[in-house]
């Protein structure tokens, strides 16, 4: 940290050129906006400020070879990244050549040599002092610099807490745990978001319908429509939005994005009716190809998890010849391992536990996915879906003791997320007054529910399962759910997000 705020302090005496290289989610979004607006509190000239992100398909993720040339015809001479780097050591060494220094900020893994740059800020260094700020998004590591500068007399203290609302978006988008240092940031950032400063962020949240900020609206209205630039068109659209100075630019930014989630939305939606039709088959893990969108597949893995509690690959067919395709898991079969065994039927892929990304050739379809499934069934695993269930924190008989003053109680502990998780209830033994599909295609779930004490609560389900679509009216069940909050005309109700269903 001492090397990059001196690093940083040589950059605003000079006058010089400086690049910022983020990535295309909400995380590198948000962090590539904070690393500016912190320069430019620092007394760096916005003019001499370039932010660079990656196009998710010709780039993937990391430093590409494309910010070589980008920080040469604009005579930068100090390239600092957000949220990546960390294993670009080629890059970086390239940019060293040309005498080009770097400050990487990151939070992901990194190899036990760091790339050779003036500094590398991060809080999984081998080295580093401490596992207190591991939990740390990409935005969040991107803050600590700014508080640096902060210490160093270079940002007026006071000044970065105006930060804290893209330190909160960033940290809940990218399901960082919600403890320690997190807990903190995100606290204050939700009281900073309420008063944000950014006629993006009101337009977005105004596009949205956004009435209460909680994770819940961060995480399901916010991030959504901040993440589609990036996968369906380009992620500078959604830094456009966060670094917009006028409402009128940051309406029609807002409305662009709205198009760009809802046509996400429709794209997935077809998707998943398409493999839904055709049947997913008896293997462990579940397989599909199609020609869909390539940003939407790793969402489209996500549901098929949900829905049929089996890991999945949705893989797309390119052009050339080559599927590719994002997985997701849970419990004990690790996407990374999996994809290790079958490294000789494809030509790349990697990432984590619970989420990576493959490309296949088509000659080698059929083979990876009798690998993939071998490997599962090698592992003899037992009762994976209790990875699955939803342990409620309390049972609830008297539906009336849900109240408009509980939802405020509730509100205090906010932000949710990982490690601060939001309560949730079972409503024991309820009985269904009132069943109604939603959607245009009749996707969501609404439900009508009596308690013990007679009182009635309005449920609801966002893409239900399917025999959640078929429960009858008058039949008694265990339903699980959070609380939500409903205002209609100044009236405020209370609602339950429906988790789960004892069928």
């Amino acid at each position: 940290m001492d090397k990059a705020t001196s690093r940083i302090k040589k950059a605003i005496k000079n006058h010089e050129k400086i690049l910022i290289y983020g990535d295309y989610d909400v995380d590198g979004v948000t962090a590539s906006t904070l690393m500016e607006q912190a320069l430019i509190f620092a007394g760096v000239n916005p003019d001499h400020i370039t932010i660079m992100l990656p196009d998710r398909f010709a780039d993937g993720y990391g430093m590409s070879p494309k910010l070589i040339k980008k920080a040469q015809a604009i005579s930068a001479t100090l390239v600092i990244t957000v949220d990546c780097g960390s294993r670009n050591h080629e890059i970086v060494n390239e940019l060293n050549e040309l005498k080009i220094d770097t400050i990487v900020t990151d939070h992901h893994e990194t190899d036990d040599e760091m790339p050779e740059a003036i500094a590398v800020i991060n809080p999984h260094r081998k080295d580093a002092p401490t596992e207190a700020l591991q939990n740390l998004a990409g935005v969040g590591v991107a803050f600590k610099l700014a508080q640096a500068l902060v210490q160093n007399n270079l940002i007026s203290p006071g000044q970065e807490k105006w930060l804290l609302d893209l330190v909160l978006i960033g940290t809940i988008c990218d399901n960082m745990t919600l403890i320690g240092e997190n807990r903190i940031l995100g606290f204050y950032g939700l009281k900073v978001l309420t008063k944000t400063r950014r006629p993006g962020l009101k337009e977005l949240m105004k596009l949205a319908g956004v009435k209460t900020l909680t994770s819940e609206s961060i995480g399901f209205q916010i991030g959504p429509r901040l993440n589609a630039a990036g996968r369906l068109d380009t992620a500078d659209i959604a830094l456009n939005l966060l670094r917009s100075k006028s409402a009128p630019e940051a309406a029609a930014l807002a409305a662009k994005l709205e198009g760009l989630n809802k046509k996400r939305k429709l794209e997935q939606n077809s998707a998943t009716r398409e493999i839904k039709n055709r049947g997913i088959g008896d293997d462990p893990v579940i397989i599909e190809t199609g020609n869909w969108h390539e940003g939407i597949l790793g969402i489209i893995a996500g549901r098929l998890v949900e829905e049929y509690h089996k890991p999945a690959f949705v893989l797309t067919n390119t052009t050339d010849g080559f599927y590719k395709g994002s997985g997701r898991s849970f419990g004990d079969f690790n996407l990374a391992d999996a994809l290790n065994f079958a490294k000789s039927s494809i030509i790349s892929g990697g990432g984590h536990a619970a989420a990576a990304g493959v490309k296949v050739h088509q000659d080698n379809l059929f083979k990876f996915r009798e690998q993939i499934n071998e490997y599962y069934r090698s592992l003899k695993l037992a009762d994976q879906e209790r990875f699955l269930k939803v342990k409620p924190d309390l049972e609830v008989a008297n539906l009336s003791d849900f109240s408009p003053d509980l939802l405020d109680d509730l509100k205090s502990l906010e932000p949710y997320g990982a490690g601060n998780e939001e309560p949730i209830f079972r409503l024991k033994n309820v009985e269904i007054l009132e069943n109604r599909k939603m959607g245009a295609d009749g996707q969501h779930l609404r439900l009508d529910v009596k308690g013990k004490d007679g009182k009635i609560l309005k449920l609801v389900a966002f893409y239900a399962p399917e025999n959640w679509l078929r429960i009858e009216p008058s039949e008694q069940l265990d339903v699980t759910v959070k609380l939500i909050e409903n205002e209609w005309n100044g009236t405020r109700s209370v609602e339950g997000r429906i988790v789960d269903i004892v069928l």
